[in-house]
């Protein structure tokens, strides 16, 4: 017993003797020194606390505001560009996480007018543009208010009289529809109208991508029409083939059709309608038309249409050849592949906006950080501020815009239990109730509409003030379409855009447009494929 004690005894001692040796060992002159990492911001931090110096502010210099934040070091002067690889301080940079709850930037308006507008001579006129005076006059007689061609206008209207292929890609609010609806009406006064069978075939077609969108193209073009002896039809989708036959029955026929792909594709399969003799196809919205949900009704339409090769096929009046103009406010990346399948781009005169895919610099733009859960207040409170204002006549009207029917339908719910009124437009109503939705809602039946993108597409809204994104577009594109319906050609009130920002998904597309718009680029991915631009309208 006394002999295994001892042995434990001489154990520990040799342990602590041996202790100092292994670790407290002091190194030799050749032996490297143990490194001990400091964190660089753990350093900084300390020589601040030493120095007694505060965290170094961000000096903004004096003048108009491109980006205003909540934080006051994040705001960017209207006359700072940064350079393409100088890094931006992103005021959305830390959204997607928990603490950034209710934070909250802007980007600025910079301007008053749409540039659409800017630059124009006070001599330009459409007069200067090859319009002949029957043209001029039916114009005088049926818009007075329009009196000078916009930039667009001025660039789209001469090569399409000269019989080109047009592609035009140009902001929205720009006056596109103008810019190839007066084109059109004097290509048909100088041609013959042909003698066909008793089966209706129109010389000039619009094809929109939906109902709302051909009565606003049939509404312009109609009253043009009618001073110059010229009868245009809407054929619309969503009220069965009992209402086409009823429409395409109408005498006289019509000279120009206004029509959805599906109504149109219905027609030419149960052959209601032949195009012949068609001398002016225009694809308004082309790049939703030549999106996969309508590519292959597109494509029927125009495998049934002769479209010219060239100007010199368009000289025979009585071998009637169609001159196509392709017409948008977006043509993203992989649209040339599509327009590939219906000729050669090389045959196309490619008339591009200088603001294409850019963020509008005469619309006020606030981007909010909110939980999903806060959405609806924040949304009853900004409605509930705008009647006030609306009531006694200093305000214009709003869109709210929604990703899908059904949350159209429950905000329509919720606006009544405020006793908010209101208008729905949605794409899963029947068409008998959409019939004249949006048109009231232009009219000031009512100032405030819950839609989906169906509204966001051609829509003109000339009296909308604001636009609300309740649901935060799932594109890029989708959100041009969306502020492209405020600061329009004809606005009389200024326009703002407010999106509600809730899901990590929303928070890239806000760095996105945060970081174009500091660097005064258009938006990324958005680039055209298509080849360069024959020439430039702004």
């Amino acid at each position: 017993m006394a002999l295994t004690w001892s042995l434990r005894l001489l154990s520990l001692g040799a342990r602590l003797l041996s202790a100092p040796r292994r670790y407290l060992t002091v190194c030799g002159p050749e032996e490297p020194l143990p490194v001990v990492r400091i964190p660089r911001a753990l350093q900084r931090r300390q020589q601040q606390r030493q120095s007694g110096q505060q965290s170094p502010t961000v000096l903004v210099r004096p003048g108009p505001l491109l980006i205003s934040a909540r934080r006051p070091e994040l705001n960017q002067p209207a006359r700072l560009t940064l350079g393409r690889w100088e890094p931006a301080p992103l005021a959305s940079r830390g959204w997607k996480n928990r603490q950034a709850h209710r934070d909250h930037f802007s980007i600025e308006r910079v301007q008053h007018e749409t540039p659409a507008l800017r630059n124009l001579s006070s001599k330009g006129s459409f007069a200067d543009l090859g319009l002949e005076p029957s043209v001029l006059s039916a114009l005088r007689e049926a818009a007075p208010e329009v009196v000078r061609p916009t930039t667009v206008q001025s660039s789209t209207i001469p090569p399409l009289l000269r019989g080109r292929h047009i592609l035009c890609a140009a902001e929205t609010g720009s006056g596109k529809t103008l810019g190839y609806i007066l084109p059109l009406l004097q290509r048909l006064l100088s041609q013959p109208n042909l003698d066909s069978c008793c089966i209706p075939a129109p010389r000039g077609l619009v094809l929109v991508p939906s109902r709302e969108l051909a009565e606003q193209v049939r509404a312009v073009a109609q009253p043009l029409g009618s001073s110059l002896g010229l009868q245009v039809q809407e054929l619309g989708g969503g009220h069965g083939m009992r209402r086409i036959r009823l429409q395409l029955s109408k005498q006289p026929p019509a000279d120009v059709v206004v029509a959805t792909p599906g109504a149109l594709w219905k027609a030419l399969k149960s052959q209601l309608i032949i195009l012949e003799q068609l001398s002016f196809l225009v694809l308004d919205e082309a790049d939703t038309l030549l999106d996969e949900s309508f590519l292959d009704l597109v494509d029927y339409i125009l495998e049934k249409s002769h479209i010219a090769e060239g100007p010199a096929d368009l000289k025979d009046p009585f071998n009637p050849k169609a001159q196509l103009v392709l017409v948008g406010a977006t043509f993203p990346e992989g649209v040339g592949q599509l327009l590939s399948k219906i000729g050669s781009i090389d045959s196309l005169t490619t008339i591009t906006s200088s603001k294409l895919h850019c963020i509008m610099p005469h619309v006020r733009q606030t981007f909010m950080r909110l939980k999903g859960a806060e959405k609806v207040t924040e949304l009853v409170q900004l409605l509930k501020q705008h009647g006030k204002a609306y009531r006694t006549g200093t305000s214009g009207t709003v869109l709210v815009f929604c990703n899908s029917s059904s949350t159209v339908n429950w905000l329509g719910y919720i606006l009544n239990d405020h006793k908010i009124q209101h208008l729905r437009l949605q794409g899963q109503m029947p068409a008998s109730m959409r019939v004249g939705i949006f048109q009231s809602f232009q009219k000031g039946s009512r100032d405030i509409l819950l839609c989906t993108d169906i509204a966001s597409r051609g829509l003109d809204s000339t009296q909308v003030e604001l636009v609300i994104n309740y649901d935060f577009p799932l594109t890029l594109q989708d959100y041009i379409h969306r502020t492209g319906r405020v600061g329009r050609v004809g606005s009389k009130v200024p326009g703002t855009v407010i999106s509600f920002v809730t899901h990590p998904w929303d928070v890239n597309l806000v760095q996105k447009i945060e970081l174009a718009a500091r660097r005064k680029r258009s938006l990324p991915g958005l680039g055209s494929s298509v080849r360069e631009p024959l020439c430039q309208s702004t």
